[in-house]
Formats: structure tokens, C-alpha cells, sequence
């Protein structure tokens, strides 16, 4: 039998109008219980989970298949593990190396690190544009350009 394109019944917009806020409302208890580093600047573990929790959260709502609990206990089973996983990389090198990215340095002395570049694949115009933001134009300006973990580029001026 094809779904309808429009309108199905009005039992699945009832089950959407109710399972909609209260999954989004347990999705963010648990967000706020779970601390501020649930809700941290990006880095590709933090991503991950986001896009995780996301899909989850739409599938819970969209999905007549799944039940809401059964959606909320998943959405806090992914909470706790990305909890643990953080509180682990806190306490263990070997964890915090696995999750986590180093910063890289692009830029040192004005010069540009070109096998740094390539390795984090960013190119000189994106240096280029993150000195604009920054307030200068000249590379001779700075000192050096870090690639943070979260992918943001930060730029630190010569003394």
C-alpha cells in the first residue's frame, strides 16, 4: 500500500504533537543534567554525537515504530556514553588522545607550514581569510596560525 503524500490520519499528527515535545523536553533535561561539556564547542567526537542525537530525536518523533520511552532511554544511553567518554578523556591520556585532535600549527613566525597545511588540508586562503577576520592583512603580522580542535583557526599576533 503506497503512504500518502499528504495526510495520512489524524491518529500519527496526534502521536506527532505529543511525542514531539515531550522527547524534546526529555532530550533537553538531559542535556542540562548531563553538563556544559554535552553542549561544548564542536570537536569530531562532540559532532558525532550531535548528529547522533539528531537523527535519534527525529526518528522518535517521526517513526511510529518506536516507541517514545524506548526513544528517550536511547537518547539517554547516548548521553551517558558520550559522558563517559568525556570523563574518561579527562582522566586517561590514551582516551583523550583517541577523542580528541591535537591543534596543528599552520603558521609559525609569519611562515606558513606547508606540510601542516596539507596534512589538516586547509589552504592558504583560509589563513588568508581568518588574518581578515582578525583584523590584518599581512602574514608578517602574526606570529602563527593554530588550527584548534574544534576547527576554528585562531591567530595570534608578534610581541
Amino acid at each position: 500500500m503506497d503512504t500518502p503524500v499528504f495526510f495520512d490520519d489524524w491518529a500519527g499528527i496526534g502521536r506527532i504533537l505529543v511525542t514531539a515535545p515531550l522527547a524534546y523536553l526529555a532530550l533537553i533535561v538531559m542535556l542540562r543534567t548531563s553538563g556544559k561539556r554535552t553542549l561544548s564547542k564542536f570537536n569530531a567526537f562532540d559532532f558525532v554525537v550531535t548528529i547522533c542525537l539528531g537523527s535519534m530525536l527525529a526518528s522518535i518523533i517521526l517513526t511510529k515504530s518506536v516507541p517514545l520511552i524506548e526513544g528517550v532511554v536511547a537518547l539517554a544511553l547516548l548521553i551517558c556514553l558520550q559522558f563517559v567518554i568525556t570523563w574518561l578523556s579527562v582522566r586517561s591520556q590514551a582516551v583523550e588522545t583517541l577523542v580528541k585532535s591535537e591543534p596543528a600549527l599552520l603558521v609559525h613566525r609569519g611562515t606558513y607550514q606547508d606540510k601542516a597545511l596539507r596534512e589538516e588540508r586547509v589552504t592558504r586562503e583560509e589563513i588568508t581569510a581568518a588574518l581578515h577576520a582578525s583584523g590584518e592583512a599581512e602574514l608578517s603580522a602574526f606570529h602563527s596560525v593554530v588550527l584548534e580542535t574544534d576547527g576554528s583557526l585562531n591567530v595570534f599576533k608578534a610581541v
